[in-house]
């Protein structure tokens, strides 16, 4: 996928830049770290598939853009051991402990419903997570390797920005059909990316 045959490129983890409404960008200072030309690392990122543009800052930062940001949730895979430092109560938006685990449990919820309204599991176009509710999901998730590889990841904030983006992409970007509403490819992209979230955010299954 675009996101990791960028980081094997570059030698490290590009860091997502911008909200990623418009476009999904990253930017990386591998070149002066490695001491290699950044026209000459810029010219070998451009060959990685999906890479949609690469430039040149002053100061000889890349700044990368991809054409499907979507693709990066086939990367997610479950992160063990991040905290969850908040107490169970209050149950209200005022706990940040309740906003993730309410968000990993509508991640989860969506995965059920999916099934019994016979969203097919097959056939996931990322290109399909173009709304900007989902497009803020996959800012968040972006981040993921670079805070991963960090030595001061700051999990406690970035659980909680991830939870609120979901949120709004679960209430404005639906899953799973709505109404009389057909199952169609977007709702399989959603479902794909619920279970990505599902996957990083900390808590139960259910609430």
């Amino acid at each position: 996928m675009t996101a990791r045959r960028l980081a094997g490129v570059l030698g490290e983890h590009p860091v997502p830049e911008g909200t990623w409404e418009r476009e999904a960008v990253y930017v990386s200072a591998a070149a002066l770290r490695r001491r290699v030309p950044p026209g000459v690392l810029a010219a070998r990122v451009r060959e990685v598939p999906g890479v949609s543009g690469v430039d040149v800052r002053a100061d000889g930062v890349l700044r990368i853009t991809v054409a499907v940001p979507g693709a990066l949730v086939e990367e997610v895979e479950p992160v063990a051991g991040l905290p969850d430092p908040w107490p169970d109560f209050p149950r209200t938006w005022d706990n940040p402990g309740f906003v993730v685990r309410y968000a990993r449990a509508r991640a989860a919820a969506v995965r059920r419903w999916a099934q019994e309204l016979g969203v097919p599991g097959e056939g996931f176009r990322p290109e399909l997570l173009d709304d900007p509710r989902d497009r803020a999901v996959l800012r968040v998730l972006a981040e993921l390797p670079s805070r991963l590889a960090s030595g001061s990841p700051g999990w406690e904030s970035f659980l909680v920005r991830l939870a609120l983006a979901y949120h709004d992409a679960h209430e404005l970007a639906p899953a799973v059909p709505v109404g009389d509403e057909p199952p169609a490819p977007v709702h399989t992209a959603r479902v794909r990316l619920a279970r990505a979230v599902h996957e990083v955010l900390v808590g139960p299954e259910r609430l």
